[in-house]
């Protein structure tokens, strides 16, 4: 009985062992397979987090969004960079953190230029003074007119 009862601990033990290692190792899913949740604009994105936030993260928040916009601007710092989407004059945006992968494509865009890009809804940023934030994480640029 103790035999069986050893067994199947361990068996436990390294099947769990085996799950911690795969999880480890992996490699993340680039967002250019995933299929986008929901496909908004920018100004309609940030019009959604303005009227009702509650509402907008629970239709949002998680989510693989394709969002259309103008750039406002791109920033760089180190090997990241972030696109800027939302009307020019205006205090909110998208603010896009790329994925690795399309960092050098990222920097290469203009100011004004249209794109469409796919990314993870992780949050928005409200303030009063100096405008709000739809945060979307491991951006992938799917369009450039």
């Amino acid at each position: 009985m103790k035999r069986i009862v050893l067994l199947i601990v361990l068996i436990i033990v390294l099947a769990a062992g085996w799950y911690g290692y795969r999880l480890y190792t992996g490699k993340v899913k680039s967002l250019t397979e995933v299929k986008a949740d929901a496909a908004v604009t920018a100004a309609g994105l940030i019009a959604a987090f303005e009227k009702d936030s509650a509402t907008a993260n629970k239709q949002y928040l998680g989510k693989i969004l394709q969002v259309s916009g103008n750039v406002k601007s791109v920033e760089k710092e180190d090997n990241t960079a972030t696109i800027v989407l939302g009307t020019e004059g205006s205090l909110s945006s998208v603010r896009c953190s790329m994925d690795s992968a399309f960092v050098q494509q990222a920097t290469a865009i203009q100011k004004g230029t249209a794109v469409t890009v796919k990314g993870n809804c992780t949050g928005y940023n409200a303030d009063e003074l100096i405008g709000s934030d739809v945060i979307l994480n491991r951006c992938v640029l799917t369009k450039k007119k």
